[in-house]
This record gives structure tokens, C-alpha cells and sequence, in this order.
């Protein structure tokens, strides 16, 4: 068959490009290659980790120190920072290695016509007027328009994302050959990418690399910006917060050891000390250290995320916007239902072998097939029957032809004296034509085809017949063909699908399909799915509309069907402009523009392109739609975990800060010196804040609608919040401290133990901030082992400071003894349960616990 394409297309005008005017157009018009991002290198990375402004703020701050003298300090603070872009660096890094291990680096080669030879070259190599031959098994190098075809089938699903292959035709000498778009059948147009499935044919180049369809998507996603991760641009304001709060902290200390004291440069030192002790170090720690560690979990269930940040929004979303092939189904075809003549329908699970009565139709549909065939139908039918009969050859085949959409294979047993058995397969109108059935079985066809093409299954007619002639008919419509009945085809949908569909909805995260297929495949594959009930918008439909319509329509449609590349970037910028946080997945070239436009990119690492995994945040490496539920699960509770955090280092600076300014106030020596300050600072705070990273999932968690789009992370709710339970914590201190001094009790003995209590403070702090349940019991049986070793070693460092000499008088501590530390233990206690009982109230005024987040802390 190839033979006679190549050699029929070398005549006058069909020998293709000379070897030099091959090699003028390659170097006028450049290789046939879309231009591609290059691999970040691991330098690359650093410098983007550095850039972030919370880690800036770190490394800045271990910068002051060191410039201050105070080399311990510094020291611990750019360890902390070496360590978090450590682990951002090797994350990172790990996934761009992974990422280009899924790449095929193999350059296609193309079959060319030049100089009136048949010659194969680099896919680089081909230009504009190129003569393509295409085989089975090819992939097309170029985007190109056929001279000749014969029973040709191409798979468009990288531009299309439909993975049933399109037939093709050479155009009629006097036609026009319509516009260029990818999908549908009968069109005379091959793109580049495109897999030839069957059959043969020779092309004749039209545009190559950046020009391509493949090109034109490329293109798009040059001009699109990829969207910033909220938590980026939600730093600068606590930064400046902080600065703020810090800078004035210092002022006062130094205002009021100036003005009460006269000491002017010792006022100085004293609020350089303060200020140190109130830069906050550790939220650059909680922000890098918990998105790389949230990044390193998630990696353990099959996704990678090329930026850490994009977890945390992707908790947050509010739209998910998914593709149908290859997302939601497996992209394969298997068999999904049988039509006996009888009228008899059987259905076919995935997992298993249909029933006995369903072999003789899926033997005669496999008879009709390839004999190693590579369409995913023909696949799909030999892999449901039994092997075909032994001992048969194939003797000849009738192709597809545009006015007889059924094919035809003609087998001769190695028995002599058995008649030859022709099997075929086709359209389902095209086959009852072969069979010449009368009017009434006719009829009970159609509605079998109509009910299952209802159900969006693809339907095969398949008959057969028997010929005594050792010769063959002209035509296939020269035999008599019996009807064996329909084959119905599907791509199965996921197993996992339907589940995490439903837990989305249940998580208040809407899931819309956008997809090219048919609107009734898509309204079915949705309804397997789950997802909700709504309107069709058809590409057509939605082109006819403007901005402000198709805002409105937005509203209630779940299923956009037809829709093409440029369609599915304009849905996903209307969900923007609606103030939805988009997530959006795929894996074709088509879906690159909307995946790099949308909040959250999720592209497929195993069927999916480069250019979609280049242009999205995280990549699913087991391909499985349900992962994306745990990537959500996981960003709201990293994303719930930071704000534990937040709030727990608001808290605790109140009081530390609260203690040093104080005695300055009242005129008394100073409670805490720098090395109290930095004890407490880093080696008990950072620490601590560690602890939430562990810290396990709020049990409703995903039965909770996302945050408001515009709910900032750093809400003024939060910081009162936090501020109160600190300011609580000082007042009991506080109480403590002075009660102490009006005793008489001697200063070293005080310092010692509001030191203790302060500890005990800080503990019911964390506790108290663990969880947003009212229940303290139950935050205590969540296992987090990082508490344990937490409060281990404070205590152990609690009882070196109370027993070993030398830390007591480096501290300047006075001697207490073991029933003196009941007094920090009640402050401790005493605090968690005003604390709880806070929490408690407030739930009994709220409806339930996520709105007592938003009310405590913006939660």
C-alpha cells in the first residue's frame, strides 16, 4: 500500500525539494523545533529561594548580628537559613530531575521525499514543502496538507485531548481544503505531533516549528505570566509589619531607659538587645522550612511540585477545572457494551472477561481487525476475546473508504473444504447497509446505537459471511453479510474519580470538565464522574459570547464540550475575573496556555507533554485524578499548620517582649540581659514553631468550604488573636513579677523563676494553638512525635539551667528549690485553660469550627 503511495507521488511535481533548496529553507526559515525553557539548574534555583522575601529578611537578620558582634546568634540564624534553602535547593532540584528523566529526548525522524528519493532525516531537518510519507506508527514531523491517503487515521490527542483517532483524506483536485483545526473527521490536514494509527499517506509540508499548531499554543504561553504564589506577595506585609513593630518596641525601650535612667548609651544597648529579641526569625523558618518539608511529603504520593508554594494555594482553591482524556478517563478504549441481534444487551466490566454468549461477536470484531493493530479500538476488542481461531490466514482486506465507512478482512482456513470467512466492522448504518436489513430489525438498531450512544459509548456495527468462491468480490458489498450485532466502546473513567470528585464537593471545591469531545460523551463521562448536574456550553456557544455573558453563564455550567486551546484559556481567565482561585489539570499540548494561566497548574507525568509540565506548578506522576485531593488535602493543612505557627509566634513574643520592658517602665533592674533574650529566642522558639509542621489535619478539614479568595494570611483577626492570648500570658507573668519584687523575694531568685514561668507560658502556647478544636484532650491523643521531643528537651534544658551551678550564675539565677517550681507549672496551667475555655466560648456563640477559625484567627 506504501509502495504505491510513494511511488505514485515521485512523478512530475511529486520528486519533493532538492537537497539545496531543502537546505536554504532550513536556514532561511530555522529547524523545526519549538523553542523550549531550559532546565533550571540547581544555581538557578538558589538564587530564586534567596529572592523570596521572608528568607531575605532571615539571611538579613543573621547579617545584623554578625555585624553586632553577637557571633552565636548570627551563626544559629544563617543555619537556619543554609538549612531551609537546602532543603528548597535539593527539592526543587530532585523535581527538575525527574521532570526531564520523563522527557523523550529522542528526536523524531521523518520519511521525506527529495531529489525523487525516499530518505529519513532528523524531524529538526524538515522544512516548508517538504513531501511527507507517512507510515503506521509515524509520528507526523510537521504540520501538513495529504496528496494521497489511503484508509488513514491519525491520534490528535496532544492538540486535541481526545484520544479516539480522526480518519483523514486527500482533498479533491478542484476543492477547497477548509480551514486548519485539529479534530474531526475527513479533514486533509496532519499536525505535527499527531500519531498515524493506520493506514498510509504522503503530505506535503506547510509550517514547521514556532508555525505548527503546535507553535501557535507554544506562542501563546510565551505571552502568559505565571501566577504568583499568594503566599509571595502576602509576606511583604508582615515583613513591614514586623519592621514596624520592632522598630518601635526598640524606640520605647531606649525612650525609657533614657528618660528614667539618663544612661544614654546603655538605653542604646538595651534596645538594640530588645529590638534583636523582637526581629521575627522565625517566620522566614516557618515559611520555607514548612512549604519545602509540605513538598517533600506530597512527593512521597506521587506528585512533585516545581514550586513548594503552589501546595498551599492549591488548598485554597475554589474552581477545579479538569480535562476529560487522560485526566478523568484512562485514555485507553475498552469494551463497554454488546447488542446481540436477539436484542439482547450486555454489559462489560473493565476488570473481567464478558460472558461466553458476548465471545462470537467480539471473535468477529477482532477478525475485522489489524492483525497487530494499533488502533485503540481494534486493541480494545482483541484484548476483550478469547485468541481467534487457530489455523486461519488472512488472504485479503477492503478498506475504509469515505462512501463505505466499514472495513473488511477475508480469512482462509488451512482446511481446504471450509469456506473463507469474511468479518466486518464499521459504522453502524454503514454495516446494517452490508446486511440489507429489513426495515424493522433496522429500526431495532438505531435505537440500540441511539441508547448507547446516550451513554457516550462509541458503536461499532460487526457482521460476517461466508464465500465458497475461491475469488475475490470487488467490493465488500458483494457479500452476504449476516449481522453479529454492535460493539460499544469508552474510555473508562478512572477508579479513583468519582471518590475524589465527591470529596471536592464536599471540600466546597466546585469541578467543572473542559474538554473536546462531543457534549453527549462529555454529559456522561461527567455523570460517572459525579459532577454536579448543570448547563452544556458547547465551544461553538461559548464563541458567540462576550465577557460580561459568559461570566453569567459560568455560573451554571459543569460541562464545556467542543471547546478548543484558545477557549479553554479564556474559561479559566473568566474564573479569575469571577475572583475564583483556579486549579486547573491536563496533559496535552492544548491544555499548556490554561495550565500556566490558571492559580495552580496540575499537569500528568506520565502521558503528559513536556510543554504541559513546563508550563504548570505540579505534576502528578501516577497520572491519578485523586492525587489531586491529596495535594488539597495536604495545602490546607500546611496551610492550617502555618497559621498555628503564626499565631504561636505572635503570642509568645508579647510576653518576652512585655518582660523586657517592664522593669525599664517601673524603674527596677532589668529582668532579662541578651543572653536570656537569645536563649529563649533560639533555642526554644524556633524549636517550638517546628512543632507545628508535624502537627496532624484538623478532622474537618476537607468538610469545609476554601478561605475567601481575598482572606489574607496575615489578618489583622489573627494577630489580635494571637496579641491577646500573649497579652494574657504577660498579665499572668506580669502578676507574677511584681508580686514577687512587693515581696521582698531577692532579684536573681525572681529572674529565675518568671524564667520557668515563662517556659511553662510558652508550652501552653503551643498547646493551646495546636489545634482549633475546643478539645484539648483531643489535641493531646493527635500524635505528633516532634512535641515530644520538644518538651523533652526543654526539660531537660530546665533542669541543667536548675541544677548545674555554672548555668544558674552565667544566668544570674538564685538558687530555688523543687516544690518553688509549682508556681511556673500553675502560671502554665492556669493560662492553657483560660486559653481553652476562651476557645470553648466562642464555640458555642459560632456555628461550628471552621467559621471559630475565621472568628479567632481568620482561619
Amino acid at each position: 500500500m506504501i509502495e504505491c503511495l510513494y511511488n505514485g507521488s515521485t512523478g512530475a511535481g511529486r520528486s519533493g525539494l532538492s537537497a539545496d533548496e531543502a537546505a536554504t529553507r532550513l536556514l532561511n526559515d530555522g529547524p523545526n523545533e519549538l523553542p523550549r525553557a531550559g532546565r533550571r539548574t540547581s544555581l538557578q534555583i538558589a538564587l530564586e529561594v534567596v529572592q523570596e522575601p521572608m528568607l531575605a529578611l532571615l539571611l538579613a537578620a543573621g547579617g545584623a548580628y554578625l555585624l553586632l558582634g553577637d557571633l552565636t546568634e548570627a551563626l544559629i540564624l544563617l543555619a537556619f537559613a543554609t538549612i531551609s534553602i537546602a532543603i528548597t535547593i535539593i527539592q526543587e532540584t530532585r523535581t527538575e530531575h525527574v521532570l526531564e528523566a520523563l522527557r523523550d529526548l529522542s528526536a523524531p525522524r521523518a520519511l521525506v521525499i527529495r531529489d525523487g528519493q525516499r530518505i529519513r532525516i532528523p524531524g529538526r531537518e524538515v522544512v516548508r514543502d517538504d513531501l511527507l510519507v507517512l507510515e503506521q506508527g509515524d509520528r507526523v514531523a510537521a504540520d501538513a496538507i495529504l496528496l494521497d491517503a489511503i484508509d488513514l487515521q491519525v491520534d490528535e490527542s496532544l492538540l486535541t485531548g481526545e484520544s479516539l483517532p480522526v480518519r483523514k483524506v486527500a482533498p479533491a483536485p478542484d476543492a477547497a481544503p477548509g480551514p486548519r483545526r485539529p479534530g474531526g473527521e475527513d479533514q486533509p490536514y496532519v499536525y505535527s505531533g499527531s500519531l498515524v494509527v493506520r493506514g498510509a499517506g504522503v503530505a506535503r509540508t506547510i509550517a514547521t516549528g514556532p508555525s505548527s499548531e503546535i507553535g501557535r499554543i507554544g506562542q501563546t504561553l510565551a505571552t502568559l505570566d505565571t501566577e504568583p504564589p499568594r503566599l509571595r506577595t502576602e509576606t511583604a506585609a508582615i515583613v513591614r509589619l514586623c519592621a514596624i513593630g520592632g522598630g518601635a518596641v526598640a524606640a520605647s525601650a531606649v525612650l525609657l531607659y533614657g528618660l528614667l535612667r539618663g544612661a544614654w548609651i546603655d538605653a542604646l544597648l538595651a534596645g538594640i538587645a530588645i529590638g534583636m529579641s523582637m526581629l521575627p526569625e522565625e517566620f522566614p523558618v516557618v515559611l520555607t522550612i514548612f512549604l519545602a518539608m509540605g513538598a517533600w511529603r506530597i512527593s512521597r504520593a506521587g506528585v512533585l511540585t516545581r514550586r513548594a508554594a503552589a501546595i498551599e494555594t492549591l488548598g485554597s482553591a475554589t474552581i477545579l477545572c479538569t480535562d476529560k482524556t487522560g485526566t478523568l478517563t484512562e485514555n485507553r478504549m475498552s469494551v463497554a457494551q454488546l447488542w446481540l441481534p436477539a436484542g439482547k444487551m450486555i454489559a462489560v466490566r473493565a476488570d473481567s472477561r464478558p460472558e461466553t454468549s458476548a465471545q462470537p461477536i467480539l471473535e468477529a470484531g477482532a477478525l475485522a481487525s489489524a492483525v497487530e493493530p494499533t488502533d485503540p479500538m481494534e486493541i480494545a476488542i482483541c484484548a476483550a476475546c478469547t485468541p481467534a481461531r487457530p489455523g486461519w490466514q488472512l488472504v485479503h482486506s477492503y478498506g475504509l473508504r469515505p462512501d463505505l465507512l466499514a472495513m473488511s478482512n477475508v480469512w482462509q482456513s488451512s482446511d481446504p473444504s471450509e469456506p473463507r470467512l469474511i468479518a466486518a466492522k464499521g459504522a453502524p448504518e454503514t454495516i446494517a447497509s452490508l446486511c440489507r436489513l429489513p426495515p424493522a430489525e433496522r429500526q431495532q438498531l438505531t435505537e440500540a446505537v441511539e441508547a448507547m450512544a446516550s451513554k457516550g459509548i462509541r458503536v461499532l456495527g460487526v457482521a460476517t459471511a461466508r464465500s465458497a468462491d475461491s475469488g475475490l468480490a470487488r467490493s465488500q458489498r458483494d457479500y452476504a453479510f449476516t449481522l453479529a450485532g454492535l460493539i460499544g466502546l469508552a474510555d473508562p473513567l478512572r477508579p479513583t474519580v468519582a471518590a475524589a470528585v465527591a470529596e471536592c464537593r464536599t471540600a466546597g471545591i466546585r469541578v467543572v470538565m473542559i474538554t473536546g469531545d462531543y457534549a453527549v460523551t462529555a454529559r456522561a463521562i461527567a455523570t460517572q464522574a459525579g459532577i454536579a448536574g448543570g448547563d452544556i456550553l458547547s465551544g461553538t456557544d461559548l464563541a458567540a459570547l462576550d465577557d460580561a455573558d459568559l461570566a453569567e453563564r459560568l455560573k451554571s455550567v459543569t460541562v464545556f464540550a467542543r471547546i478548543m486551546p484558545e477557549q479553554k484559556l479564556r474559561i479559566v481567565e473568566a474564573f479569575k475575573a469571577d475572583g475564583q482561585v483556579v486549579a486547573m489539570t491536563g496533559d496535552g499540548v492544548n491544555d499548556a496556555p490554561s495550565l500556566k494561566a490558571a492559580h495552580i497548574g496540575i499537569a500528568m507525568g506520565k502521558r503528559g507533554t513536556d510543554v504541559a509540565r513546563e508550563a504548570s506548578a505540579i505534576v502528578l506522576l501516577d497520572d491519578d485524578f485523586g492525587s489531586i485531593v491529596k495535594a488539597i488535602r495536604l495545602g490546607r493543612r500546611i496551610y492550617d499548620n502555618i497559621r498555628k505557627a503564626m499565631a504561636f509566634i505572635f503570642a509568645v513574643h508579647v510576653p518576652i517582649a512585655g518582660l523586657a520592658l517592664l522593669p525599664l517602665a517601673l524603674g527596677w533592674p532589668i529582668l532579662f540581659g541578651p543572653i536570656h533574650i537569645a536563649l529563649l529566642e533560639m533555642i526554644i522558639d524556633p524549636v517550638c514553631a517546628l512543632v507545628f509542621e508535624a502537627e496532624r489535619e484538623e478532622d474537618n478539614i476537607m468538610a469545609r468550604s476554601p478561605r475567601a479568595p481575598d482572606e489574607r494570611l496575615f489578618s489583622w483577626p489573627m494577630i489580635a488573636w494571637s496579641v491577646f492570648q500573649g497579652g494574657l500570658a504577660f498579665a499572668l507573668l506580669a502578676a507574677l513579677y511584681l508580686a514577687m519584687n512587693w515581696s521582698g523575694v531577692a532579684e536573681p531568685d525572681v529572674r529565675a523563676l518568671t524564667f520557668f514561668a515563662l517556659v511553662a507560658a510558652i508550652l501552653a502556647l503551643i498547646l493551646a494553638n495546636r489545634s482549633f478544636d475546643t478539645s484539648l484532650v483531643k489535641a493531646l491523643a493527635r500524635r505528633n512525635f516532634t512535641l515530644r521531643y520538644v518538651v523533652a528537651a526543654i526539660a531537660a534544658v530546665s533542669i541543667l539551667i536548675f541544677v548545674v551551678p555554672f548555668l544558674r550564675k552565667l544566668l544570674d539565677f538564685g538558687m530555688l528549690q523543687w516544690l518553688d517550681l509549682v508556681i511556673p507549672a500553675a502560671i502554665g496551667s492556669l493560662l492553657l485553660l483560660m486559653l481553652e475555655g476562651l476557645k470553648a466560648m466562642a464555640f458555642r456563640r459560632m456555628a461550628g469550627p471552621a467559621r471559630l477559625g475565621r472568628s479567632i484567627g481568620a482561619y
